[in-house]
């Protein structure tokens, strides 16, 4: 294996067992709502039901922009006239769930990691008995560059593409996609700014022998990440939608 790829698989693989880590340590500790602080009931961990349901979309949204909907179809009249990528998400990060799924991201505190995944569970399977989305063959992490990766250690994405993995009986693709270019970080770029900063970031290094597969990351705001990597499949006509723990739309879209 190169040795980039082992320092991938490595830290990947640290990342996972410090997740598990994390969960028996939760487990002997008196479990309680990140949101409300009540004790959860049993089985329960991160943040109540009540508390999730209240921060999760009340109402249809569209899949390409996140605009509130009358009734749930894939796309607004606006998205319709020209089809942006498919974004599946539980909920707003402007909602409520922003702060819990940023500290996954930048405090490695994963206590909401799981119900969130539930949330987006529900979610993906609520959308693919309406037949609005299809079923993925498999899904890819949003990867990080080795150098982003060695100074946070784990790679959120990864994460959250493992744990779905888990749950849906879905094949991770380890390493499809590879970060080739150390960018600066997204926060406070334009739209502009983003799409040059990402230019040629990422390659596809193998072949891939599915037609449908949904990219996985914690949370899409522009979409310029995760729509420069759906060219990378889409070039090679393998159907890409995405998968993320909160969506941040564009003030006054969310619910």
């Amino acid at each position: 294996m190169p040795l980039l790829e082992r320092w991938k698989f490595l830290s990947a693989r640290q990342a996972f067992n410090w997740r598990r880590l994390f969960g028996w340590l939760g487990a002997s500790l008196p479990n309680r709502c990140l949101m409300c602080h009540q004790t959860l009931r049993s089985g329960g961990s991160g943040i109540c039901e009540t508390c999730l349901g209240a921060s999760l979309y009340h109402r249809p949204s569209c899949l390409g922009c996140g605009r509130p909907l009358v009734m749930q179809t894939r796309y607004c009249g606006s998205c319709m006239v020209k089809p942006p990528l498919a974004v599946v998400a539980p909920g707003s990060y402007h909602q409520g769930i922003g702060e819990h799924v940023a500290a996954i991201k930048y405090q490695g505190q994963l206590a909401a990691l799981d119900c969130l995944c539930d949330a987006l569970v529900a979610r993906i399977e609520a959308l693919e008995a309406l037949g609005l989305t299809q079923w993925p063959q498999a899904i890819v992490a949003v990867p990080l560059h080795p150098n982003r990766l060695r100074q946070r250690g784990f790679n959120q994405a990864w994460l959250i593409a493992k744990v779905l993995s888990d749950k849906l009986k879905l094949p991770l693709l380890e390493h499809a996609v590879i970060r080739s270019v150390d960018t600066r970080p997204q926060e406070g770029l334009t739209g502009r700014q983003r799409r040059r900063n990402l230019a040629d970031a990422f390659k596809l290094q193998q072949d891939i022998e599915y037609q449908r597969i949904a990219i996985v990351d914690d949370v899409v705001t522009t979409g310029t990440t995760v729509n420069t990597i759906a060219k990378l499949f889409e070039a090679r006509y393998i159907q890409v939608q995405v998968w993320c723990l909160a969506r941040a739309e564009a003030p006054g879209l969310s619910d």
